[in-house]
């Protein structure tokens, strides 16, 4: 009985902590390093039970998933001396556990080595670019080159920058009431131009339409001339070839054209002309 209980004994220390000691889990989230006496004998990137020496080996868990960092808020300076708060954060992974255990030793210093590389990129290629350009236009272009220039950087200590991301860009709280009213006069000046060069390029049309009308106009009046003087010339050659048929009838019709335009009362006497005639005529 007494050897019984040694041997179960035996078996459940086996079990409790020989066999846990001798067998280590890698879940799919995660890779390992074995270390042997602080020397890195085994890199696990792949998930399943392995083995391991009890009691001398020691496994070191690093996440595979891609990890968020988020940065601290900072000041840079645009290309028109402006500042700016940026708000940024990145998405990395560990890439190689190898190197980033024999360079960084953990995710704290790691997160640190990140911050200084992301902000020292985000000052320097943020400051290539205008306020506008930050805010709207270019920033995706900014902030793909940040990454590229932070990915090679962080390589070597086995890190993979996925993306590096902004936030949200402010402006300091005692700056952001001038460039507001910097940015209305420089909106009402562009106004006022845009104005301008449409009241010039209005009064240019309505100089060219009043010439054109003027042109119009004369050449109408030149045209009724000229009508109006090949009218009057074929009625006077209509009334000579008429006069030169009965030049008496004719200069008497025009008497009584003249007497009949007359207003008023008409006093003749015996020897008015114009009685003569009638007399003559009858």
């Amino acid at each position: 009985m007494r050897k019984l209980i040694i041997i179960l004994s035996i078996i459940i220390v086996l079990f409790v902590v020989i066999i846990p000691s001798t067998f280590y889990v890698v879940d799919q989230t995660k890779q390992a390093i074995v270390l042997r006496f602080g020397r890195v004998v085994k890199v696990i990137t792949e998930p399943g039970v392995h083995f391991k020496q009890p009691f001398v080996d020691n496994v070191i868990y690093f996440e595979k998933r891609i990890l968020l960092y988020d940065i601290e808020p900072e000041k840079i300076i645009t290309a028109d001396k402006k500042t700016l708060i940026i708000d940024t954060y990145a998405l990395w992974r560990i890439r190689d556990p190898y190197k980033f255990l024999t360079s960084m030793r953990g995710v704290k210093i790691a997160q640190t080595r990140i911050d200084d590389i992301v902000y020292s990129h985000i000052r320097d290629v943020f400051a290539k670019g205008s306020f506008e350009e930050v805010v709207s236009l270019k920033r995706e272009e900014f902030l793909n080159e940040v990454t590229k220039l932070c990915r090679e950087d962080l390589d070597p200590f086995g890190i993979e920058i996925v993306d590096v991301r902004v936030k949200h860009a402010d402006l300091p709280e005692e700056n952001t009431e001038s460039v507001y009213n910097r940015m209305k006069e420089e909106r009402h000046s562009i106004a006022a131009k845009i104005r301008a060069e449409g009241e010039k390029e209005a009064e240019m049309i309505k100089a060219e339409a009043d010439l054109e009308a003027r042109t119009i106009l004369a050449k109408a009046y030149e045209e009724a001339q000229t009508i109006k003087g090949t009218g009057e010339a074929s009625a006077a050659a209509i009334y000579a070839k008429a006069y030169s048929v009965d030049e008496d009838f004719y200069e008497f019709w025009r008497k009584i054209q003249l007497y009949e335009n007359v207003k008023g009362a008409v006093i003749l006497g015996p020897e008015t002309k114009f009685l003569k005639d009638l007399i003559e005529e009858k």
